[in-house]
């Protein structure tokens, strides 16, 4: 069987000038130098007047835009979170029925959300990479050139006030200040890289002490700046003299402890790793369990020696596909473009979408994130050339006997949501 990869890698969408675009609003130095000195590594301020767009951020969410989410677009939990003294406030206090014809009972109420914000406290709306036109497009661009999936949550903060006391998160994210001014004081970790089993609380008094000293950096972000944090390091962030409205791009990246877990869960294939204990082992008992201890490392070694990259390739694919979404499809206008189909129509792939194809002499299968659709070998060369390109006419698919064979295929991709029309 041959496997057949995207222009971008082994199931990676490839980097389009949109997703290198989106790279560049978020950094003020080259990707290369980005990647060198400060992915994973060290903070990276970005001033406005570094970066290519002097308008800032307000294209993909402004304080108007935020509005409209909290007030007519009916957003329920766990869309949104509030924030007060360091605490978050229970839904309940903001949150109630629909109304007739909504029978639903976590509605946002923009009343009491109104009294709550003008009280001091900070709303978070979350998941606007599934919500927000604009923001579904950034972060799908964003995530292709990072080659990780994306979270993007907005903070809205009344003048003079901090939403939680000084913490780390356990992803990388990307500030990126859209009106007002924020002063945000950095600390080094107390943990470096931690893993998402390994948040701040439980290191409490380690951040609280760390906070206490002199701050790695200690600045006010204006419209338009751009922070980058590592996951681990230390900050708190708060309002000047007006509101504030920020974007927090959160990159949840695997690990090597990825790895770890993956190779786990395949290690129960070997025999020696699956036995059981002796009979009346003490296992509180050192000494009953260090013979055992060490047959089980030494089995666990043997076992890692012959590991195959390709099975851990394959688990580690079906944990990190489904964490991003490809671009979205317009239903009834797919739908139209099926009936309408013709030699002459143009189509192309669908936007950040995940795949593979694996040959074999009578099939080609279509691997994509969650299901896999085969068709027949011959169908090979006009997947590869389509999921390859920008757009192509349906009659110009190559591989096939006639302009019906092409008509097949393209209508079985577009209604598979593999392709658009272009």
């Amino acid at each position: 069987m041959t496997t057949i990869d995207p222009p971008g890698g082994h199931g990676r969408p490839a980097v389009t000038s949109a997703a290198t675009r989106a790279l560049a609003r978020c950094v003020s130095v080259e990707p290369a130098k980005f990647a060198a000195a400060h992915w994973g590594r060290a903070p990276l301020l970005s001033r406005a007047d570094e970066l290519p767009n002097p308008a800032g951020f307000t294209d993909l969410l402004s304080p108007d835009d935020a509005d409209e989410l909290l007030s007519r677009r009916g957003l329920r939990t766990p869309f949104l979170r509030v924030a007060r003294d360091g605490q978050l406030v229970p839904a309940a206090r903001f949150t109630g029925g629909g109304g007739a014809g909504a029978e639903i009972g976590d509605q946002v109420l923009d009343e009491r959300i109104l009294e709550l914000y003008a009280a001091g406290a900070t709303l978070v709306l979350q998941g606007l990479h599934r919500l927000w036109p604009a923001l579904v497009d950034f972060a799908r661009d964003l995530g292709t050139a990072l080659t990780q999936p994306l979270q993007v949550n907005a903070y809205l903060t009344p003048p003079g006030s901090q939403g939680f006391a000084t913490h780390y998160d356990t992803h990388d994210v990307f500030v990126l200040q859209v009106d007002g001014r924020k002063r945000w004081r950095i600390h080094p970790p107390v943990l470096t890289d931690p893993l998402e089993r390994q948040p701040w609380g439980g290191r409490a008094d380690e951040v609280s002490a760390t906070a206490d000293g002199p701050a790695a950096l200690d600045v006010v972000l204006e419209p338009g700046d751009a922070l980058y944090l590592p996951r681990g390091w230390l900050h708190s962030a708060q309002a000047q003299e007006s509101r504030s409205l920020h974007l927090t791009v959160g990159i949840r990246a695997l690990t090597r402890y990825a790895l770890v877990e993956e190779l786990l869960a395949l290690a129960a294939e070997d025999p020696r790793l699956r036995a059981g204990l002796p009979f009346g082992t003490d296992v509180a008992d050192p000494d009953a369990i260090e013979p055992e201890l060490t047959e089980t490392v030494e089995a666990l070694r043997d076992w890692l020696l012959r590991a195959d990259p390709a099975a851990v390739a394959a688990r580690l694919r079906d944990r990190a596909w489904p964490a991003a979404r490809p671009a979205p499809i317009r239903p009834l206008a797919q739908a139209a473009a099926l009936v309408s189909l013709t030699a002459d129509s143009r189509i192309g792939p669908r936007g950040g979408l995940r795949w593979q194809l694996d040959t074999a002499a009578d099939r080609v299968a279509l691997r994509l994130t969650d299901r896999t659709v085969t068709l027949p070998a011959q169908c090979a060369p006009a997947l590869r050339a389509l999921l390859g390109s920008t757009g192509l006419r349906v009659g110009d698919l190559p591989g096939l006997d006639d302009d019906a064979d092409r008509m097949v295929l393209a209508r079985r991709l577009l209604r598979e949501a593999v392709a658009v029309p272009a």
